[in-house]
């Protein structure tokens, strides 16, 4: 799923951010699909909570996500940012 390199130079939100967006773009998340908690997803990867969010607020000010209180993150439905990376 998610692969981090911990000897890069980028922080691991950010490539924790590429790693859900390249899934989104690519279609390996569907539309209005439940991605994993924040704590979930900071187990699996053995990294910080707040690395997790960071990645998740970022993503979901760019329009790849929404969040919705006490239910969690979706992949949007139809993410503008999406669909011109695609055409890219």
């Amino acid at each position: 799923m998610i692969q981090l390199n911990y000897k890069e130079a980028r922080p691991l939100y950010e490539q924790i951010k590429e790693s859900i967006r390249k899934m989104v773009i690519s279609n390996a998340f569907l539309a209005d699909e439940k991605l994993p908690s924040v704590r979930e997803m900071a187990s699996q990867l053995a990294v910080n909570p707040n690395a997790i969010e960071r990645a998740y607020q970022e993503l979901e000010r760019e329009g790849y996500i929404y969040t919705m209180k006490g239910k969690g993150s979706f992949v949007s439905e139809s993410s503008e940012a999406a669909d011109s990376k695609r055409e890219e």
